[in-house]
């Protein structure tokens, strides 16, 4: 029998008109304003620090974003750049499918803009490697666009704000709170870089995951996570990482100072960075050692988490007295170069 029973509506959310005048206002009072990338429009300048910090937290892109101004002082010096060169100077920033992407997403400003971004978020989202909400970012900073950005800080900050009841694993919940974020947005285009950076400013200090400072906060008495009781109830995400294990020998042979290096594919784990041979299991290591006339011994094991899973290395060095010309698929590389090559942060930390 054909049911006439409707899906049960998530209840209505109630959005504070006050909201973004009181974000604003604490922005300008006591927000940051000294990161190198505020006070400026230059749309390249803002995307490269929003690329740089998902994920990763602003004491250590710090350092790192005024190198890479150094080395790239435009979008246009990044494009004419090798991989190879932009993955060197992206250790330690982990997540290498951003720099590939960096770089990739510079090429196409280049060939395909002129060396200018795009003014619109619109345009800007179609650029490889920049998502929606980071789009909204530079579109708000630059160019004052009315429109909404949605990071994980921010999704903690508006859930709430607004006591919202969506589970976020679900892209219905979170398509939900895009329509709420875009809603709350001030009027005037002029007061968009204050609001968008008094919400990441608010994410990323009295806002916290798990002890929020709600009795400093510019916006408690709007607050319906607080009013209810249980502010870090929210966001609400049910969906639940599972975490593997991964085992792996690594090679080192080195021959007169000379370390051979192989680059990795360029998907998957490490992608183009350069790293020891890998093998999956000992019998397979000692296998090529034996057949260079080489004895390997073991090294203390090396462990790296990564998002999906924990990675076990288990190193073993060989000194070659002869060493082939090549053995196929990489290159001897001396030690006083190595800080040309990018390496996973495990293997820079193993080669001291």
């Amino acid at each position: 029998m054909k049911s006439d029973a409707k899906p049960a509506q998530a209840p209505a959310v109630q959005l504070p008109s006050e909201f973004s005048t009181l974000l604003i206002a604490w922005q300008r009072s006591h927000g940051r304003h000294e990161l190198p990338w505020q006070n400026t429009r230059d749309p390249y300048r803002v995307w490269l620090s929003e690329i740089m910090l998902q994920q990763t937290q602003v004491t250590t892109v710090l350092g790192y974003y005024q190198r890479f101004l150094q080395r790239f002082p435009t979008v246009v010096d990044l494009a004419a750049a090798s991989l190879d060169e932009v993955l060197a100077l992206w250790q330690g920033l982990g997540y290498y499918s951003r720099a590939r992407n960096l770089h990739r997403c510079a090429q196409a400003v280049a060939a395909q803009h002129g060396g200018e971004f795009p003014a619109s978020a619109a345009a800007l989202q179609e650029l490889p490697g920049i998502g929606r909400s980071t789009a909204a970012a530079i579109a708000s900073f630059c160019f004052g666009e009315r429109v909404a950005i949605l990071d994980g800080n921010v999704k903690r900050v508006l859930s709430r704000l607004l006591a919202f009841e969506g589970d976020l694993a679900g892209s219905a919940a979170e398509k939900q709170l895009w329509a709420h974020a875009q809603a709350l947005l001030p009027a005037r285009e002029a007061d968009m870089p204050a609001y968008t950076q008094g919400l990441m400013d608010l994410g990323a200090s009295l806002c916290a995951a798990r002890s929020p400072q709600c009795l400093l906060c510019p916006v408690s008495e709007l607050c319906q996570g607080r009013a209810g009781g249980e502010p870090t109830r929210y966001p609400i995400k049910t969906r639940k990482l599972k975490r593997s294990r991964r085992e792996n020998w690594w090679l080192w042979l080195e021959h007169e100072g000379r370390i051979w290096l192989e680059q990795r594919p360029e998907t998957g784990v490490w992608a183009g960075l350069w790293t020891l041979p890998l093998f999956e299991d000992e019998a397979q290591l000692q296998a090529r050692t034996q057949a260079l006339g080489a004895q390997a011994e073991p090294l203390p094991q090396v462990s790296h988490a990564l998002t999906h899973f924990d990675w076990v290395l288990h190193p073993r060095r060989a000194e070659l007295a002869v060493a082939p010309a090549a053995l196929g698929g990489g290159c001897w590389v001396a030690r006083e170069e190595l800080a040309a090559y990018a390496l996973p942060a495990p293997l820079k930390r193993l080669l001291g």
